[in-house]
């Protein structure tokens, strides 16, 4: 965990060179990074506003979105699920978590600990886990999508956080294996990243139930940093008869061009 030199008490937790997480305990509402205010669209229209929802974070870092909820949404129940004990530690060490904040870390990978969860225990999964500068292969394929489908609610909703580039060759396949599971899908990225012009972050959503394509629209054209929302026809186009990974063929997501840190 590294101290913001630009903001008193906010930390960036950067791993391998890659800022993969910012936050500032005492503004748990403050999100730095453009794809977490895009993922926090998704909480704030899944329910209305401060009703309890119970949420798994596949990926904790800074845990700054688990605080969102826990501020947003007080008493809401939270499992993160973070391998990295000592990333734990240091987080809990330097940027305490509230008391009575409802989030319980879990030392678990995201497939082992989404396998040990109960059909029907969560209303949101938010995956936003990186080994370095890639999204492990085994948290996007068919098969882990089908165990997170099992895990939430019938109206709840996966999100997560990926990056890519053009031509979007490896979003595409995870797009697919999202097609393959659920009945709604819709993908949010800047216009320069969809376009090929930059290496950027992706937000992909799932449910089995309708999703807020509109408001999501809405909200995405009006960020400071607008980002573009695909669903639809226009996703299935995109998609283009990609294949899905499978636990058989899993693929991780590609890295920055050149190894490059990425500042998310």
């Amino acid at each position: 965990m590294v101290p913001d030199p630009q903001r008193p008490g906010a930390w960036l937790v950067r791993i391998g060179g890659a800022d993969q997480s910012w936050v500032d305990p005492a503004h748990p509402t403050l999100l730095e990074f453009d794809y977490m205010e895009r993922i926090a669209d998704h909480l704030d229209l899944h329910r209305p506003a401060g009703e309890r929802m119970r949420v798994v974070h596949i990926g904790g870092a800074g845990m700054n979105l688990a605080r969102y909820v826990s501020a947003t949404r007080p008493t809401s129940p939270q499992i993160v699920l973070e391998p990295d004990a000592g990333l734990t530690e240091e987080v809990r060490r330097k940027a305490p978590l509230p008391p009575r904040s409802g989030i319980k870390v879990r030392p678990l990978d995201g497939r082992a600990g989404i396998a040990a969860m109960r059909e029907d225990f969560a209303d949101v999964v938010i995956l936003d886990a990186f080994a370095g500068a890639r999204v492990p292969g085994e948290l996007v394929t068919a098969e882990c999508f089908a165990d997170i489908s099992r895990v939430l609610v019938p109206d709840g909703i996966l999100v997560a956080n990926v990056a890519d580039s053009a031509p979007m060759t490896w979003t595409r396949g995870a797009v697919a294996g999202l097609r393959e599971v659920f009945g709604q899908v819709v993908l949010e990225a800047e216009s320069a990243t969809l376009k090929g012009r930059r290496y950027g972050n992706v937000i992909l959503a799932a449910s089995h139930a309708p999703l807020p394509f509109d408001e999501v629209t809405r909200r995405c054209a009006g960020a400071p940093f607008p980002f573009r929302v695909v669903h639809g026809p226009a996703l299935e186009r995109m998609a283009g008869g990609a294949t899905p990974f499978t636990d058989e063929a899993p693929e991780p997501s590609p890295g920055p061009p050149g190894g490059a840190s990425y500042f998310a």
